[in-house]
């Protein structure tokens, strides 16, 4: 292959490898398949425009029509002349997506669903980064500061992604930078012929041609590899944090596409933070039931049910179509209570949410549009770009009312459920456990410490729901909230989960919206001052139980309460077309939410649950992922202090081997040690005088005097004793004279030269040399094998025609 093929394959090579940081923000991340293609389309033509050749401003145009052209026929062909050729309707179709794309980044959590407008803009994107690096790398053979575009890649991907882009990416990306730069240094070496160095490969200096400055542009290829690297590294921890939709790492929305899809989100409600954060209440939703009690018609979101000791967050999990008849409640027994309940919901025009608002556990749903059913959580979200605004639906649910006694007497959960609903992470203080305890000491079952974790936090801990309390951050926040018992809902809710977890009690935090408030027509209005986050815990025979730890928001539920007020359903409640079920402008009658709460945003779903979000959000694991690779980075020009030091330790230590062989090993060992020294302070070996002879260059160059110069010159007549005596005597004190050798050069040099040898000792090159020698025997020995295989097979006899 020609160096100028070699490069293109590199650039292009180089390009995908920092595009790879971008696969986790989308799924399914086929796109990259495209933009391979397209790019090695570009990269082609470039190719055959340099052999023409023609001139370098003609082959950059030549790349640029091919790339429109590409993206014409993948993306346009239906508005394109002839299915390839741009023309008006193309760049309207084109703008048309790129602000579909646009809105999709704003509305889709990551990793977003893999339309038509976000993939444009990906193609597009790591299409025109790979024509630069082609461009700056081969047309202009100038492949250093092609590091940039591909750093600018890999920083956007990290910035998309919190800081978090994971430090395979990393890897990866800098990995295809530095094969770009060996492509342009092997080139430009292969211009000045053959390089001869065999005497620095065979690790004997003083012999040979030593490398010259031929392999300058290799050096610096490394060089500027390294600082690429270091400012990957930096750069995207200076990144402002963007939040919302897939520019924030608590993004919410999830889509699917087709027949599987998943759905992963951190912050449930972020749509309404860009939609719903009005300084008045609004109405989100109003809805008819034929229930008589709508205390406990709570209208559940999502579940957040992975718990990392800093925040909750939602599982990804795949979803599926919306079946006709949801099945049955896992853990639900028929011989608990229920009753059936059908409500009739519209949602406001100003209300868009990914998912949709329901009781639970519904049993069916009648709506329109792209909706999915993610099974696990029981939870509707909407696919493509379906949201709840304006949306009419009717959903039958059930009313699940477990007795007191069932509740006590349910046995065990199953394995599976219980070891992943009350994982807890290691970094959870102790305290909270130990509180935890304290608060049911006494209890008898699950359900009893349930009740008293709930009343403690409700009643009897001396709990304040307080909206102007300052919420501290990382895992010491859940401490912080027990010790001044301050707090919005979402504290008390995760709270409880996380403390029930403790016990061993599956849980996990619902949120979504409390009931609402009844009208004058009968309809009940549901506005964004109703967003609210409650725990769930699971009983087997009554599956997903609501509890409320809350003080002065929501309703106990009736089987945590002494006096349990029973209620029965009317008839099933019919659609109404009526006026009075429209969403109303006007503020909802709801007084649990005074002017001041409503300011300081905990009326707010929004405000809610980021708040939530933000009280115990302490350092990403990106962040913590790049903050160790700088580390490393730091650590990196370390590693010949290191190497040198472990290489003396192992020269001079007290182990060693017995008997004569052992004798000889360890005398040639310290002598080899001796030499280092001497090299790391300036004096290159000369491998070819006897060690008379090589000790008294050493001390004459080195200026040594005294002690230091007579242990040179013993340690010299050791090794001259164990190479031609015929019974050598081991010889005491050889590591002490090493040390004294080191002590006297250190002594007679200067500042610079002790730094040198300490930091960046020369003789650090033998391992370069060691894995040259290693790699040079391996080749060898394979064409060896493969020689004698040969042999084999032709000496095999043939057999008769």
């Amino acid at each position: 292959m020609s160096g100028p093929a070699r490069l293109t394959l590199a650039s292009w090579g180089a390009t995908l490898m920092a595009a790879g940081a971008l696969l986790p923000l989308v799924k399914p991340a086929t796109w990259i398949f495209t933009a391979a293609l397209v790019l090695a389309l570009v990269s082609g033509v470039g190719t055959l425009a340099r052999r023409v050749p023609l001139a370098r401003p003609l082959t950059l145009l030549a790349q640029i029509a091919v790339a429109l052209l590409s993206l014409t026929v993948f993306f346009a062909r239906e508005q394109a002349v002839l299915w390839f050729l741009p023309g008006p309707r193309v760049l309207d179709h084109a703008a048309e997506l790129f602000r579909a794309g646009a809105e999709d980044v704003g509305r889709y959590a990551i990793p977003a669903p893999d339309t038509e407008g976000i993939r444009l803009m990906l193609i597009g994107g790591v299409v025109a980064i790979g024509l630069l690096v082609d461009a700056l790398a081969v047309t202009f053979r100038k492949a250093a500061p092609a590091g940039l575009p591909l750093l600018a890649l890999y920083s956007v991907a990290a910035g998309l992604s919190g800081g978090g882009a994971g430090w395979l990416w990393f890897l990866l990306a800098a990995s295809g930078y530095l094969l770009l730069l060996l492509a342009e240094g092997r080139e430009r070496l292969s211009q000045w012929g053959r390089v001869f160095g065999a005497a620095h490969r065979s690790g004997r200096p003083g012999s040979g041609i030593a490398e010259g400055p031929a392999l300058a542009p290799a050096r610096t290829g490394r060089r500027i590899g390294a600082v690429a690297m270091g400012i990957a590294l930096v750069v995207p921890l200076a990144l402002p944090g963007l939040s919302g939709g897939l520019f924030g790492g608590n993004g919410g929305g999830g889509g699917g596409l087709g027949k599987g899809g998943t759905i992963s989100a951190v912050n449930p409600l972020v749509s309404l933070q860009n939609n719903l954060r009005q300084p008045e209440d609004r109405e989100v939703l109003r809805y008819r039931t034929n229930a008589r009690d709508t205390g406990n018609l709570y209208l559940r979101l999502v579940a957040l049910d992975q718990f990392d000791g800093i925040s909750w967050k939602s599982s990804v999990r795949p979803i599926e179509d919306l079946p006709e008849q949801l099945p049955w409640p896992d853990g639900l027994a028929q011989d608990v209570q229920v009753t059936e309940v059908t409500s009739n919901f519209v949602a406001s025009e100003a209300y868009e949410q990914k998912w949709l608002p329901m009781p639970y556990p519904a049993g069916r749903v009648d709506i329109d549009g792209r909706w999915r059913y993610e099974p696990a959580g029981r939870m509707l979200v909407g696919d493509d770009r379906q949201t709840t605004k304006g949306a009419r639906y009717q959903v039958t649910s059930l009313d699940v009312q477990p007795t007191a006694e069932q509740l006590a007497g349910a046995g065990a959960a199953p394995e599976k459920l219980r070891r992943e609903y009350t994982r807890v992470p290691p970094s959870l203080p102790s305290d909270v456990k130990q509180t935890a305890l304290t608060v049911t000491e006494g209890a008898r079952n699950d359900y009893e410490r349930a009740v008293r974790l709930q009343d403690w936090f409700a009643r009897e801990g001396g709990f304040r729901y307080d909206v102007e309390v300052v919420s501290g951050t990382g895992v010491q926040a859940i401490s912080r909230f027990l010790k001044d018992k301050e707090g919005f809902c979402v504290h008390f809710s995760f709270s409880m989960a996380a403390m029930a977890r403790s016990l061993g009690i599956p849980a996990r935090v619902a949120v979504g919206f409390m009931p609402g408030t009844t009208q004058t027509d009968g309809s009940v209005s549901v506005g964004i001052r109703d967003a609210h986050a409650w725990p769930e815990l699971y009983f087997e025979g009554a599956g997903w139980t609501r509890f409320e730890p809350t003080p002065s928001r929501g309703s106990t539920p009736t089987y945590a309460r002494e006096n349990t007020p029973s209620g029965t359903a009317t008839g099933p409640a019919q659609p109404q077309q009526s006026a009075s079920a429209q969403p109303a402008a006007a503020p909802s009658a709801s007084d649990g939410c005074t002017p001041q709460l409503r300011r300081l945003g905990d009326c707010g779903p929004d405000e809610a649950v980021a708040e939530a979000s933000s009280d115990d959000a302490g350092p990403g694991l990106g962040t913590v992922l790049l903050s160790l690779a700088v580390l490393l980075l730091l650590v990196l020009p370390l590693l010949p202090l290191l190497w040198r030091t472990r290489v003396r330790a192992a020269r001079l230590g007290p182990g060693g081997t017995r008997g004569a062989g052992g004798t000889a090993a360890r005398t040639l060992a310290v002598w080899q040690e001796v030499n280092d020294t001497a090299w790391d302070h300036g004096i290159e070996p000369d491998e070819s005088l006897t060690p008379r002879k090589a000790a008294d260059r050493i001390v004459r160059l080195g200026e040594l005097r005294g002690e230091p110069a007579e242990a040179v010159h013993r340690v010299a007549r050791a090794v001259e004793e164990v190479l031609y005596a015929p019974r050598p005597q081991p010889v005491a004190g050889l590591a002490e004279e090493a040390g004294r050798v080191r002590a006297g050069f250190r002594a007679g040099a200067d500042r610079r030269t002790r730094l040198r040898a300490r930091f960046a000792p020369r003789s650090a090159v033998r391992v370069r040399w060691a894995a040259s020698y290693r790699w040079s025997a391996a080749k060898t020995a394979g064409t060896a094998r493969r020689a004698a295989l040969v042999a084999r097979f032709q000496r095999r006899p043939r057999a008769a025609g």
